[in-house]
């Protein structure tokens, strides 16, 4: 199967080419979304063997997704991960996030890292105000669609060609974590969770979401909801 990897980036021209080049060597098609960039993302990634898409305006994390998951499915992928630009991820997650949708037991793969396997580390560098708002995230996501997940915001995910093109994200900036857990919800698509790495650096804690941001994805998700 034709698996494409999209790594939404903005001003990720420090971390973006180890990244592109980690990625390539279990996955060879990956989208490289640049979102209105300043600092010399898109040459760095297209050096390290991306294929590069630029926003002209920094538009947001939702509408770099959206681009480059309509960009994949166009290239014929049959599963598209998606993935972040600031080197927190493994790269090695991703044949554990494509093998179930693979085996035809799930539409979509979640990445969570609070349901571990035997053979990872728990999980202690989570800072305690991020891990709260995680863990408020997961209540929010059980009372408003019903799925029964340990992870809500994680951005290693991975999608059937099928699901990929199904979606309907409207969200252009961070709420579209929360819009795509209401989609697989709307869609009715077969989902499950996969245990995976993240590793939390400062540089990764640095570009992360702050606190207050939880009210503007509330935002976001209620006007996106009232438009559809």
């Amino acid at each position: 199967m034709k698996v494409s990897v999209i790594i939404p980036a903005y001003n990720e021209a420090k971390m973006i080419a180890q990244v592109v080049r980690e990625v390539r060597e279990v996955a060879q098609h990956v989208f490289v979304i640049d979102d209105g960039s300043s600092d010399g993302t898109s040459a760095v990634a297209a050096s390290a063997g991306a294929v590069v898409l630029r926003h002209a305006l920094n538009r947001g994390q939702g509408a770099a997704l959206r681009t480059g998951l309509e960009a994949a499915v166009a290239a014929g992928a049959d599963i598209v991960v998606t993935f972040d630009a600031d080197g927190q991820m493994s790269p090695s997650d991703i044949g554990s996030l494509t093998a179930p949708i693979e085996a035809g037991l799930c539409d979509v793969a979640l990445g969570t890292r609070f349901s571990r396997t035997k053979n990872q580390e728990p999980i202690s560098n989570i800072p305690t105000i991020r891990r709260i708002t995680l863990k408020a995230g997961i209540f929010f996501t059980r009372l408003t669609t019903g799925l029964k997940l340990t992870d809500t915001h994680n951005g290693l995910r991975a999608f059937s060609r099928n699901a990929a093109a199904k979606l309907d994200l409207r969200c252009d900036r961070m709420a579209h974590a929360s819009e795509i857990l209401e989609e697989i919800s709307r869609l009715g698509l077969r989902y499950r969770e996969v245990p995976v790495t993240i590793k939390y650096t400062d540089y990764s804690l640095a570009k992360g979401q702050k606190l207050s941001g939880a009210f503007r994805i509330i935002r976001d998700l209620l006007l996106s909801s009232w438009m559809k």
